[in-house]
């Protein structure tokens, strides 16, 4: 009995060794692993919090209000087909050719100026009221005072000047005719901010003859005519001035890359339609010269604005 117990002492006794040398490496082992999870589990939610903070800081936002407490939409940077589309068989000499425009990111009021926020601007600058200069039944403000009822309407009798000061005083800038024509139609290369289906009542403001206040409409108020990026009324209610000169050759010419318009002219461009206007005027791509100190019933504005970086 004795012997086999030496004997099993003596089979046993390396197992049991070799056993606990294994376990203290084993859990050697298993502790450097643990380690190293706990490491790892706690290091990737600091590198996606790291990430995450840094994107958050370069997100730009998609909508923002401006010192006139006007909404305005991004507009991304990119390349649009601006001009004529290379489909179309219609569109004025100054409208072609259709050229590829690359334009930075900026912002854009998403609506008109609206007599309401022209009259902050007037009670607070002392700037002169929107009055038309030789008939006043062509206003829609009485004298110095704007009637309630024509508050969510567009200002109209500003001239270019009038726009542009207004524009400095909110913070902002009279939109390039390319910023305004990417607003207008997003990277499509068609004729209406809504696609190619010809106008209706449903899209815009047009066709009218002049009756007072109720020629305009409110602004914002056609859903199915605003611009791929939700800019309203780009097509009827008024027409819009933008920062260019007007050169009837410009569009063979023009830089690819942010056209800021020529240097010197004698009109300024307007683009848009007016609440007069019929279906070729509608079009996205329509632009007509106006003397800038012209002052009409038909003729209003929007601004746009840097991304700040």
């Amino acid at each position: 009995m004795l012997e086999r117990k030496d004997q099993a002492n003596h089979s046993n006794g390396p197992m049991e060794i070799m056993e606990d040398s294994m376990s203290r490496w084993e859990r050697v082992c298993l502790g450097s692993h643990l380690q190293w999870i706990v490491f790892v589990f706690l290091s990737v939610p600091l590198c996606l919090f790291s990430a995450s903070a840094g994107q958050a800081s370069d997100r730009v936002p998609l909508e923002i209000v401006g010192q006139d407490e006007a909404p305005m939409i991004l507009i991304p940077e990119g390349v649009f087909p601006m001009g004529v589309p290379k489909a179309a068989r219609d569109g004025g000499v100054d409208e072609r050719p259709n050229h590829e425009v690359h334009v930075d990111a900026f912002y854009m009021d998403k609506y008109e100026i609206t007599n309401m926020r022209y009259l902050q601007f007037v009670t607070e600058t002392g700037h002169r009221v929107p009055q038309h200069p030789t008939d006043p039944r062509k206003g829609l403000w009485k004298g110095n005072m704007m009637p309630e009822s024509v508050a969510d309407l567009p200002v109209i009798n500003v001239d270019w000047y009038d726009a542009d000061t207004y524009c400095r005083w909110a913070g902002k800038r009279l939109p390039t005719e390319a910023e305004w024509e990417k607003s207008a139609k997003g990277n499509n290369d068609w004729r209406f901010p809504w696609g190619d289906v010809e106008p209706t009542d449903r899209h815009l403001n047009f066709n009218q003859a002049w009756r007072g206040e109720t020629t305009l409409v409110p602004v914002g108020i056609y859903e199915a005519g605003k611009s791929p990026y939700g800019i309203y009324d780009v097509a009827g209610n008024v027409w819009e001035w933008v920062a260019d000169w007007y050169d009837p050759a410009y569009y063979s010419k023009s830089p690819r890359r942010n056209p800021p318009g020529p240097q010197h002219g004698t009109h300024k461009v307007l683009r848009s339609s007016g609440w007069q206007g019929e279906t070729p005027q509608a079009r996205i791509f329509t632009r007509i010269k106006s003397d800038p100190l012209d002052r009409n019933h038909s003729t209003g504005f929007r601004c746009a604005r840097d991304v700040k970086k």
